[in-house]
């Protein structure tokens, strides 16, 4: 039998993500039926009273399942009242659980340390694993110090700092198309890239999660992890293998070759949205959002433009960019190709080609300039265009299938973790310096200038 114990069980992101992806994993039969889940929370809740909440959040975050699959989800839940920070009630908890569990922080990430120390001081069976949400830590010194304290608790193996983003379709897909086809992998360089875009623009405002985001912000919420595990997708150098050993150490290589901004004033910029309408919604200033605290100056648009230090990427910028109630959600990597060295067509001037990962809807696009049906010598845009379908399990369905099989492919190495805070570093301390303005953009418009 396999226990998951959540720690934060009665969160956000338990009753928005976790427990609807548990029960797809049971309606599509990739969950074993041993599995059982123990919620660990400050709720002063039995059992019963845990799975009436958990019914609640179902029906409001999975309505396309089928009410027997969440009731077959729901009749495997129990709960245990505690302080996760607290050795005492982990030790009352974690004495319900037979067998090795999955212990899965579904915390902020400011009490990550003060829970991974409770529980180093526990101690965990062998076999037992231990999952992380990101941000891994509040910045590379706490990074360094949780990695130390996961050391002592269980093998790097059974650690899994996870980033849903690794587990969409369009971003595993990039490694598809890198080094499944021949086609694309002589032509990923510098002598013929010439920029690398990563952006994730979203037409959603706060959504009520003010005591999580007004003290992270937009650059610690996306940049920092996610966006910059895109990066080390797309430029990381092909891998032996496609495994928890070689794909990790891949993407950690060339993180520790990304270069902040040499000037983060001119290499960087950050905003905050004020009143607007976005897709018909009107949305009120940051500011006065519930839970927001004005002095903090939370940004909630993030740019800034890295360079990698080695032979395959030197020269070539790449620019990562997220933002909240914008005018239209656009995400997706973009890969644009140096102009012709001689162009034959004198009287062209058509654009380089551009290579698009969209991950909304999934789908790889290719701009080409092709000889179009009028004059025979005249070039026209076309785009050749694949359209994925549906993932089977959502991205945090398949992390969790992951997980209890235990497979960490896709799982964040210690040193991915630190590399990221130690690029976005300079970045922090210049936004909190001042040294960079923060922009006021209207909700519903393109964000700053």
């Amino acid at each position: 039998m396999t226990t998951f114990v959540v720690l934060g069980g009665s969160g956000d992101l338990t009753g928005r993500l976790l427990l609807p992806s548990l029960a797809q994993l049971y309606g599509t039969g990739a969950l074993d039926e041993d599995v059982q889940v123990l919620a660990v929370s400050r709720e002063e809740w039995d059992d019963a009273a845990y799975r009436d909440w958990a019914r609640r959040r179902l029906t409001a975050h999975a309505p396309d399942l089928d009410e027997q699959v969440r009731e077959q989800l729901v009749g495997r839940l129990g709960h245990a009242r505690g302080d996760v920070t607290s050795a005492g009630d982990l030790r009352v908890a974690l004495d319900r659980v037979v067998g090795p569990p999955v212990v899965y922080l579904a915390l902020p990430n400011t009490i990550f340390l003060p829970t991974l120390r409770a529980l180093a001081e526990v101690g965990l069976p062998d076999g037992a694993r231990v999952v992380v949400e990101k941000p891994f830590g509040r910045d590379e010194a706490d990074a360094r110090e949780l990695n130390a304290v996961l050391r002592e608790l269980v093998p790097e193996d059974a650690v899994f700092r996870i980033d849903h983003f690794l587990a969409k379709q369009t971003v595993l897909n990039v490694l598809g198309l890198r080094f499944a086809n021949r086609l694309f992998e002589p032509v990923w360089n510098a002598a013929h890239v010439e920029s690398v875009e990563i952006v994730f623009d979203e037409t959603l405002g706060l959504e009520g999660r003010a005591g999580y985001y007004d003290r992270a912000g937009a650059l610690r919420d996306m940049l920092q992890n996610h966006l910059l595990q895109i990066l080390a997708l797309v430029a990381m150098e092909p891998p032996r293998t496609i495994d928890h050993e070689v794909l990790p150490a891949r993407k950690a290589d060339v993180l520790r070759a990304v270069q902040p901004p040499a000037d983060v004033r001119a290499g960087s910029v950050r905003g905050r949205y004020t009143a607007g309408t976005v897709e018909g919604r009107h949305l009120p200033d940051y500011v006065s959002e519930d839970g927001v605290d004005p002095a903090r100056g939370t940004e909630t648009y993030a740019e800034f433009t890295v360079t990698i230090e080695n032979w395959r990427w030197a020269g070539v910028p790449f620019r990562l960019r997220t933002g909240k109630a914008l005018g239209s959600g656009r995400r997706e990597v973009v890969i644009r190709f140096r102009p012709v060295p001689h162009l034959a067509f004198v009287d062209e001037q058509p654009e380089p080609d551009v290579l698009r990962f969209r991950l909304s809807p999934d789908s790889i696009a290719l701009e080409l300039n092709l000889n179009g049906a009028g004059d025979p010598f005249d070039l026209e845009r076309d785009v050749l265009e694949v359209t994925s379908p549906a993932q089977v399990l959502p991205a945090y369905g398949l992390l969790l299938k992951e997980i209890l099989t235990g497979d960490p492919t896709l799982s964040i190495s210690g040193a991915e973790a630190e590399e990221g805070w130690r690029i976005v570093a300079p970045v922090l301390a210049a936004w909190a310096a001042d040294e960079v303005p923060l922009q006021d953009y209207p909700a519903g418009s393109a964000g700053p200038a």
